[in-house]
């Protein structure tokens, strides 16, 4: 299934031929790893306190050209609602968008359900519709939705967040540091934790999607320099049943020193394969979901959360109004601070009143409606 998968993935990168920017993605990039490397390390601009406003790199957008006047009505194609993450996520945008409502007359969603073909539909709908004064993508998977963000460039301007597409056309792409700082984090943890010889199991969700590919083979690059074994690097489709059925199969075949994840919503789950088996809980890697962080804390594991902050939500609403505002605006990349819980912040990121998927880097912890929005209690 996953050559499959892959082949089918190789197709659709060959059929976008042409610009340098609609060439096949290359998710081993070592100036792009050695990039989000620093930038990691680097201080943040922006407002104090407010994560979501802040930015690693003083290139700016000018955006005079997009300015108009408003309200305005916004239009997001997301990729889809279909794991904690992005619940999380929706619910910090929604929210966002309330605290607009002088400046945003109509938010308009629509939902593609993890569907590249259906993405690109609803984004010709969009834009057939002619009502979008700006629009906002989160992109299923970083090839296929090239050519559709393309023809929206087009006609107005667009704002890509979350995950990336091949091309510049933009007027800014927000993120996170990205998928080699994630690997980068989880990765060397591990290295700085098990001797060489050590066995690392990798679990991934899919493949073709930019962060989780470079997440892998930033810490894949990480783990071949060390001198530890990669006994495996299996897709868990982010499904908790099959996440744990992959971990037990592995602690039947021999001794595991180290679980690596690409994300962290089945974390909890593979941590009870290890439990379940009698056998001790090795060095982890998980995210920043409260589950995972409470295991932590009450089994005393040696860890490390890496996070792609769900309050880049926040962010991508932020730029659209100073888009058509005529603000300038980081870019082309609006790169955000991507921070790691580690043990000796284990304890300020737990909150036992928040629903056990809740993403503890949501910055919403001040917004309305906070907890109950959000599922706390």
């Amino acid at each position: 299934m996953r050559k499959i998968v892959l082949l089918a993935l190789a197709a659709s990168l060959a059929l976008l031929g042409g610009s340098a920017f609609a060439q096949a993605p290359n998710f081993d990039d070592p100036a792009a790893f050695a990039k989000q490397r620093e930038e990691l390390k680097a201080t943040a601009m922006g407002p104090e306190g407010k994560p979501w406003e802040q930015y690693l790199s003083d290139a700016m957008a000018d955006t005079a050209k997009f300015k108009k006047p408003g309200p305005y009505t916004l239009c997001f194609s997301n990729a889809g609602v279909n794991n904690p993450w992005r619940v999380v996520g929706w619910t910090d945008m929604q929210a966002e968008v309330d605290l607009h409502k002088d400046q945003i007359k109509e938010f308009i969603a629509v939902d593609a359900q993890g569907s590249d073909d259906k993405q690109i539909a609803d984004i010709g709908d969009l834009l057939a519709g002619g009502k979008c004064d700006l629009l906002i993508v989160s992109p299923n998977t970083t090839a296929a939705l090239t050519p559709a963000v393309e023809k929206a460039c087009a006609t107005l301007p667009v704002v890509v967040f979350d995950r990336g597409v091949n091309t510049p056309c933009p007027v800014t792409f927000v993120h996170p540091v990205g998928g080699y700082g994630f690997g980068i984090s989880a990765g060397e943890f591990v290295a700085a934790n098990v001797p060489k010889g050590s066995n690392v199991l990798m679990l991934r969700i899919l493949p073709g999607v930019d962060v989780l590919e470079t997440r892998y083979s930033a810490a894949k690059r990480i783990f071949d320099e060390a001198g530890i074994n990669i006994i495996g690097a299996e897709f868990t489709d982010g499904d908790n049943a099959k996440t744990k059925s992959i971990v037990e199969d592995y602690i039947q075949k021999g001794k595991i020193d180290a679980v690596w994840m690409d994300a962290g919503a089945t974390a909890v789950a593979a941590i009870e394969a290890f439990e379940d088996a009698g056998v001790d809980v090795p060095v982890f890697t998980g995210e920043d979901q409260q589950d995972f962080l409470q295991k932590w804390k009450a089994l005393n594991l040696k860890a490390i959360a890496p996070t792609y902050p769900a309050y880049q939500w926040r962010s991508a609403i932020i730029a659209a109004l100073k888009v058509l505002n005529g603000e300038p605006v980081p870019g082309p990349e609006w790169v955000l601070p991507q921070p790691s819980i580690t043990q000796d912040t284990l304890d300020n990121f737990i909150n036992e009143k928040m629903p056990p998927l809740h993403y503890a880097m949501c910055g919403c912890e001040g917004m309305p409606d906070y907890p109950a929005r959000w599922g706390g209690k």
